[in-house]
């Protein structure tokens, strides 16, 4: 499932950065595609131009995607998720590090084109309606005991600019508001999020939701770097204080920490501290994961604004989409220090996990977003 964490590279014993195969790459290279495109890809390279007013030269290019199933079953053991919604492929955004940049390649699109090409899913309310059909009550993770959960936003920012004009988010909010006992989670970096407030009052009334605001670091020049099209940090932290003034559950995600770029001393417990005073119940981050669609753009981007990085960066990523477990091991117990200095709460996904015993999942995964990314 392109919604789903995918194994790592090293699981399969491929070389760290080939080359992408897809019909962007063969177009660079003169080549014929060597078969006709079929599935996502096919309905991707025949899917129609989503209308827009936005008259920006910056602005990316949106399709109309006629996708059969809003609702994705996910069967990955890496993640505490059964279901997740993704409104969108592609993500204005444009984060660096985005881990996500591989499912373009679904669709036989090159990963650079993941902030330019963005795909919006169409007729998402009545396909999440019948879609809700395959969806339990009782989840097997749980004994039972639990409803599977629904994680919005894995693979795509459900509250990017693309969000104000087609709102598929909000229609598939709206659907899920019609309905009890759910179990549901959204991650975003948008504060965009805060209009939605009214449908997740209704959503919480009868179902249980957390909401999650990833916010990297606390400096805006550098988060600009990193995230050039998301919402200033502080307009972030404002969305958290307000959702949580609305009586929501919602915490924060400073997902991923990125070596020598925020992790440095103090950096993340200043976040920590900021994301406390907004209101946030709880607080994560781990650290970043690299895989090759992503290294592909991170990498170059490092050598290029990091330069007295970059040899770090090409030892600790060039062969691996990890950091050495040791930093990785540092990081985590830091992480844990400071939500027990801040008293955060366990993310709800997180409690529910620990009561049902589930696999423990690596500190190597839990890319960004991905995870509440409980969703």
């Amino acid at each position: 499932m392109p919604d789903c964490p995918p194994a790592s590279p090293e699981e399969h014993g491929a070389p760290r950065h080939a080359e992408s195969r897809t019909r962007d790459a063969a177009a660079r290279c003169g080549a014929e595609q060597s078969a006709p495109l079929v599935g996502i890809a096919r309905l991707a390279a025949n899917s129609p131009c989503a209308l827009t007013e936005r008259t920006s030269p910056e602005r990316p290019e949106y399709f109309l995607l006629p996708v059969r199933s809003i609702l994705n079953r996910c069967d990955s053991k890496r993640v505490p998720f059964e279901w997740t919604i993704n409104p969108y492929r592609g993500c204005e955004f444009a984060c660096k590090y985005c881990y996500a940049r591989y499912t373009h390649e679904y669709m036989e699109l090159d990963g650079g084109e993941f902030e330019k090409k963005i795909f919006v899913k169409k007729d998402a309310a009545a396909l999440l309606a019948q879609d809700m059909r395959k969806y339990s009550y009782e989840s097997r993770s749980s004994g039972g005991m639990y409803p599977e959960h629904i994680a919005i936003g894995t693979a795509t920012d459900p509250y990017q600019p693309a969000e104000r004009e087609h709102r598929v988010t909000r229609a598939c909010l709206e659907e899920l508001a019609k309905r009890e006992g759910l179990s549901i989670s959204l991650i975003t970096k948008s504060n965009l999020i805060v209009r939605d407030i009214d449908l997740f009052k209704k959503i919480a009334t009868r179902s249980e939701l957390s909401l999650n605001i990833t916010v990297t670091t606390l400096r805006p020049r550098l988060a600009r770097l990193l995230e050039p099209r998301a919402p200033r940090p502080d307009l972030r932290l404002a969305a958290v204080k307000q959702l949580r003034e609305a009586g929501l559950a919602v915490g924060v995600s400073a997902c991923p920490l990125i070596p020598g770029m925020t992790d440095r001393d103090g950096e993340l417990e200043a976040l920590a501290a900021a994301a406390k005073n907004a209101g946030a119940q709880w607080f994560f981050s781990n650290v970043l994961f690299l895989m090759p669609s992503s290294a592909k753009q991170f990498l170059p981007f490092v050598h290029e604004k990091f330069p007295k990085l970059a040899k770090q960066y090409e030892a600790w990523y060039a062969k691996n989409g990890y950091a050495p477990e040791e930093y990785r091991k540092k990081m985590s117990q830091r992480v844990a220090e400071i939500q027990r200095e801040y008293g955060f709460v366990a993310r709800p996904w997180e409690e529910r996990t620990q009561r049902t015993k589930r696999p423990q999942l690596s500190l190597g995964w839990m890319p960004e977003e991905a995870l509440l990314r409980a969703g």
